[in-house]
């Protein structure tokens, strides 16, 4: 019984300490989470639908994307590489994790796929404090943040179901949570070139494929030039280099500590 009542107190420790600092993360996450239930609702898809995918997919950009490749013909290929692309930085943020997680147990599996920008951004950055198990620290931070993500889309399907007045036209909010991504994404960053790549490649396979196919090969163009941009820049490693480097960190201080 000792040692029950101690393995709770514990837990409960660590949530009171990890609760605080994902306050900020649930007003936004409620905000879009209705948003994205109420979306995906107008569009016709039903309350156990869209809650089942706010948790498997737990991305919310993409999640917003899926549902319309959801509406459009079967195209598997370009739902994974507009899939990939959209969360494929989530790969590195877990690499940069891997230190913490080496001990965290049955937790991992579930910190891995929890994984999101929010949620780095505190892992990163913060550590249990003293006294609180980090593990379950970080266990509460990732459960907390994916509960808010997930309870939003919830209350979203019920109020888009069940509102008695038209919400068509609610779809305005993924073109607004895009163009607001770019818009925070060109103010932080000093280099445009990649903006100007993007727009240059998507404006360019529009033309030449049309509105239904233009999506893969302006990605394959994308990722093509950035790559070798990558490459050929002075002084700048590539992503895939710089992830590798990480990784073989992480791996030689775990066989040190062993």
């Amino acid at each position: 019984m000792g040692d029950a009542a101690e393995r709770r107190k514990r837990i409960m420790a660590a949530l009171k300490a990890a609760f605080p600092l994902t306050v900020p993360i649930m007003a936004g996450f409620l905000f879009l989470g209705i948003s994205y239930g109420m979306y995906m609702a107008e569009a016709g898809f039903s309350f156990i639908y869209l809650l089942v995918m706010a948790s498997v997919i737990f991305g919310g950009s993409l999640e917003f994307a899926v549902c319309g490749m959801l509406l459009s013909p079967f195209a598997p290929a370009a739902t994974f590489c507009i899939s990939f692309a959209v969360q494929a930085r989530h790969i590195f943020y877990d690499i940069a994790q891997l230190d913490k997680y080496r001990n965290a147990g049955w937790m991992k599996p579930y910190l891995i796929f929890g994984m999101c920008d929010e949620t780095f951004s505190i892992l990163a950055s913060t550590d249990a404090p003293e006294g609180i198990d980090q593990r379950w620290f970080m266990f509460w931070v990732t459960l907390l943040d994916q509960l808010y993500w997930v309870g939003g889309a919830g209350i979203g399907g019920i109020l888009g179901s069940n509102l008695p007045f038209s919400t068509e036209g609610i779809s305005f909010v993924m073109c607004a949570l895009f163009v607001v991504i770019l818009l925070e994404q060109v103010m932080k960053e000093d280099d445009h070139v990649p903006v100007l790549v993007g727009v240059i490649c998507s404006v360019a396979s529009l033309a030449l494929f049309g509105p239904d196919s233009f999506m893969m090969p302006a990605l394959l163009a994308i990722t093509a030039i950035l790559s070798v941009r990558s490459m050929r820049e002075p002084g700048q490693e590539g992503l895939h280099l710089h992830a590798g480097r990480l990784f073989s960190r992480s791996r030689i201080q775990g066989r040190q500590e062993q």
